[in-house]
C-alpha cells in the first residue's frame, strides 16, 4: 500500500484550506488506485479521493479517514470513429491542461477552449467541466471506474453518465449524495484531426470571448495561447505569486432557473436559454380537423443566469472582504473566493454565507456551491 506521511490538506488544495488527515495514499499506477480504493472500502470509515484539490472547500479540523491521491498519468492514442478523428484514453491523475496542451501540440480539436482549467482529467467528467461553448460531454466516449456498489472495474458510456451543466451521476452536490459513488480510473475523448492549420472557429461563445468573426480563422495554438490569457486576467489560472489564484475557481454555479422566475430578474442580468426555443408544429389529419386549433402545449424552458452579475449587483465589487480577514473575493472576479493568505476554512465559510444572503435578499434566489465541501458546512 502506497502510503505516505500524511500532510495538512491546506498544502494539496488550490483553495490551500483543510486540516490533516488521518491516513494519506498516494496511488501512481491503475493497480495501486484500485487496490488502495477497495481496501478502504472493505475498512469502512470516511475517506475521499483527491485529485489536483482544485474544487475542493476542506474544513480546519483534522479530517478522521483515508485520502487517497490519484498520481496515475499517461495517455494512450486510440483510433477514432471515422478517419478524421483519434481517441485518446488518458489516465485519472494526468493533469488536464497538461492534457489540453498535448492534443493541442498534436493538432486534436475538441478541448482547447478549456485550457487552464486546474484540476486532472478524472475530476473532468464529476462535473462536465467547460468553458467557453466547450464540455467534456462533447468529446467524451467512455470512463473506466472502480463502482462502489460491485467493487468491480467497468468501461461505461459517456451516455450513461448522466452529464449536464456542471454534474453527473459522480456529482457530490452540496447536501446530497452522488448517484453513482465510483472512483474514475481513465477517461477516453474522441477529438478531431485538424492539424496546425488556421480554420475558421464554429462556436458563437468561443468567438464572442476571443473576439473574433464569423469567418476569421485561427490555429488551435490561437486558441490556446488566448484561453490561457483570457483566464489570467481573470486570475483564473494557478499561480503561485498571484492570491487571486489561491481558490477553487467558481464557488459559486451559475443559476439555473425557471423562464419565469428569469424575466422577475433585472433586463441587464445575463441570462442563457438552456435550450433553442422551437416554434411548435401540430399535424391534424384532414377528415379530423373541425376549424378549430388546438392551444400550443406548455414548455417550462430553464434558463442560466450569471451568478457573478447576481454577486457585483447584490453590492458586492470585486476584492470585497470582511475587516481583518484573511479571506476575499477575487479582485478580477466575484465569482472566485481567495485566500489571501492563510485563511481559515472558517474565514472563507462566512464570507460565502455572507454572500449568499446578500444575493438571495436582493434576488430571492440562493446561489449553490460548485467545490466538493468536505468537513466544513455554509
Amino acid at each position: 500500500m502506497p502510503e505516505v506521511d500524511a500532510v495538512p490538506l491546506a498544502r494539496l488544495t488550490t483553495l490551500r484550506t483543510g486540516g490533516q488527515p488521518a491516513r494519506l495514499i498516494e496511488a501512481t499506477t491503475t493497480d495501486e488506485l484500485v487496490a488502495a480504493v477497495r481496501e478502504v472500502w472493505a475498512e469502512g470509515g470516511a475517506w475521499f479521493v483527491l485529485g489536483g484539490g482544485s474544487n475542493l472547500f476542506v474544513g480546519d479540523e483534522p479530517f478522521d479517514g483515508t485520502v487517497i491521491r490519484v498520481r496515475t498519468t499517461g495517455i494512450d492514442e486510440l483510433p477514432g470513429s471515422r478517419p478524421d478523428t483519434v481517441r485518446l484514453r488518458v489516465q485519472a491523475g494526468h493533469d488536464w491542461d497538461a492534457f489540453v496542451a498535448e492534443t493541442v501540440a498534436r493538432g486534436y480539436a475538441g478541448v482547447e477552449a478549456m485550457s487552464g482549467i486546474p484540476g486532472t482529467v478524472g475530476a473532468a467528467p464529476v462535473q462536465n467541466v467547460g468553458a467557453y461553448g466547450q464540455e467534456v460531454v462533447q468529446t467524451l466516449v467512455e470512463v473506466e471506474l472502480l463502482d462502489e456498489s460491485t467493487g468491480e472495474v467497468s468501461t461505461v458510456p459517456a451516455a450513461e453518465l448522466g452529464l449536464g451543466f456542471r454534474t453527473s451521476v459522480f456529482k457530490h452536490h452540496y447536501g446530497s449524495v452522488p448517484e453513482r459513488p465510483a472512483v474514475i480510473l481513465s477517461a477516453t475523448f474522441e477529438l478531431e484531426r485538424v492539424g496546425d492549420d488556421a480554420r475558421p472557429i464554429a462556436g458563437a461563445q468561443l468567438r464572442g470571448a476571443l473576439g473574433l468573426d464569423a469567418d476569421e480563422a485561427v490555429s488551435l495554438r490561437w486558441i490556446r495561447d488566448h484561453v490561457l490569457a483570457t483566464r489570467a486576467r481573470k486570475g483564473m489560472v494557478l499561480d503561485a505569486e498571484d492570491p487571486d489564484t489561491w481558490s477553487a475557481g467558481s464557488f459559486f454555479q451559475n443559476a439555473i432557473v425557471s423562464e419565469s422566475f428569469a424575466r422577475t430578474l433585472p433586463e441587464a442580468c445575463p441570462k442563457w436559454p438552456m435550450a433553442p426555443e422551437i416554434d411548435p408544429v401540430t399535424v391534424i389529419p384532414l377528415a379530423a380537423f373541425d376549424g378549430i386549433l388546438p392551444p400550443p402545449p406548455v414548455e417550462r424552458r430553464e434558463v442560466k443566469v450569471s451568478a457573478a452579475w447576481l454577486i457585483e449587483n447584490a453590492g458586492l465589487s470585486r476584492g470585497f472582504r470582511f475587516p481583518r480577514s484573511r479571506a476575499g473575493l477575487s479582485t478580477k472576479h466575484t465569482l472566485a473566493l481567495t485566500n489571501r493568505g492563510e485563511a481559515t476554512a472558517a474565514e472563507i465559510a462566512q464570507l460565502a454565507r455572507f454572500v449568499q444572503q446578500r444575493v438571495q435578499a436582493e434576488f430571492g434566489l440562493l446561489l449553490q456551491p460548485e467545490p466538493v465541501l468536505v468537513n466544513v458546512e455554509l
